[in-house]
């Protein structure tokens, strides 16, 4: 059976489905099997971001109308064969909790892991899709507002029987931390009392990758951290990408002086 990992934020904007994405690809790159399935019903992009939506034939609508197997309606990655999309589409259908259920139930034999692309908030979508999921990953960056909606989420998760929370710290500005400009991912951990498993730093090649398509090159500063969250996923390992790391020290204090004034 895969394990199956609802990924939600309690606002829109923080990441969620970028996230998504580039975790699904690096569990994909450890050689397990991962279906990434968007249910952002209406506001989709998780194929735009992984730059799959040309290739869209069928989606989960589509499986639910017997139209298709959901086998038949994934998206195989061109360059990772471990890893699958299951997409959806801009519509104003809505799914059923059991709708969602019978989909995932086809395809829990087969992977390893089902990540869900979760609607922003705490509405029905948010419920439709907590509902299949067994552990919950809660997208947050380091802003008041964030934290302060996803702790109402958190609390819910609870509510609702999900033991396994987790938190990602995302956007994480390491010359900002350092200056004590911005919350560090220690007084993310104080103020929403989860396991913390990844901290990924503002990057632009990150929001690049989230305009154009694909996944994080291995290039990327970025990546490291994402290989530290799949390891604490996959292992239970407490490996935080360290996001001050360029920016401590005397060569530290001038990168902090000259990204201010960019």
């Amino acid at each position: 059976m895969a394990r199956k990992i609802v990924i939600t934020s309690g606002k829109g904007g923080v990441g969620k489905t970028t996230i998504c994405a580039n975790l699904g690809n690096n569990l994909a790159n450890n050689g397990y099997k991962v279906v990434v399935m968007d249910l952002d019903i209406g506001l989709n992009n998780l194929d735009v971001v992984l730059g799959v939506e040309s290739k869209v034939v069928f989606d989960v609508f589509d499986v639910l109308h017997n139209r298709c197997r959901a086998r038949q309606a994934l998206i195989q990655d061109s360059q990772n064969p471990y890893l699958f999309i299951m997409p959806s589409n801009h519509t104003n259908m809505k799914l059923s909790k059991s709708d969602i259920k019978k989909v995932v139930g086809e395809l829990d034999e087969f992977f390893d892991y089902i990540l869900i692309d979760c609607p922003a908030g705490i509405e029905d979508g948010f419920h439709r899709a907590v509902s299949v999921a067994d552990e919950a990953i809660v997208v947050v960056t380091p802003h008041i507002s964030s934290l302060r909606d996803a702790d109402k989420v958190v609390t819910i998760l609870f509510s609702l029987g999900i033991s396994n929370v987790y938190g990602i710290v995302n956007r994480v500005r390491g010359d900002l931390v350092v200056d004590k400009e911005m919350l560090s991912v220690e007084d993310v951990y104080e103020l929403l009392q989860i396991r913390i498993v990844g901290a990924v730093p503002e990057d632009d090649t990150i929001s690049t990758i989230s305009s154009v398509g694909g996944a994080i090159s291995t290039r990327c500063g970025a990546n490291r951290a994402f290989d530290l969250l799949c390891e604490n996923l996959i292992e239970g390992s407490s490996k935080i990408y360290d996001c001050t790391m360029s920016y401590r020290g005397f060569m530290g204090l001038i990168k902090r002086k000259l990204k201010k004034k960019i």
